[in-house]
């Protein structure tokens, strides 16, 4: 009998937490990759990331991406 591999056969997501820091102020804050809304930063209020449909558009450095 042939050895399944049991980790092919669960589904795993498509989006993903990213670690982003801001272009303006440098805090880092993590957020959706998948965002509905627009995600400002929480020190200086700039934008960070805008929903664009599916994935969203990140303004901000992508330092890390979570699994």
């Amino acid at each position: 009998m042939p050895r399944i591999n049991v980790s092919s056969l669960m589904p795993r997501p498509s989006s993903r937490f990213l670690l982003v820091m801001c272009n303006y102020c440098g805090n880092k804050q993590i957020i959706p990759d998948t965002a509905k809304t627009t995600i400002t930063c929480m020190v200086c209020k700039e934008i960070i990331a805008k929903p664009m449909g599916g994935k969203a558009k990140i303004y901000g450095k992508v330092e890390k991406v979570l699994d």
